[in-house]
């Protein structure tokens, strides 16, 4: 059976998950080096929290439209990149 409290609480812990999502919205976005930027974020952290990447986010030089597209990203409705058919 599915423990959904421990799988929320996982999600919650554990915002790194959106990294790709991010990354994926900043190079259609034509941004430098969006990996790059990503990975000190990411590197040698034992976990990232929201505000730590919302803290990312409100530190990117990106319009405002952009900004809010990236912080409605969470772990809870992020699922991955679909290759476009």
């Amino acid at each position: 059976m599915l423990n959904e409290s421990k799988l929320k609480e996982d999600l919650e812990n554990n915002w790194a998950v959106v990294a790709e999502a991010i990354q994926t919205i900043l190079r259609r976005e034509n941004y430098p080096n969006p990996y790059e930027a990503l990975k000190d974020l990411t590197r040698g952290k034992s976990s990232i929290t929201k505000n730590d990447i919302q803290g990312f986010i409100n530190s990117l030089k990106v319009s405002n439209d952009i900004k809010k597209e990236l912080k409605a990203i969470t772990p809870h409705n992020y699922t991955g990149v679909h290759p476009q058919i």
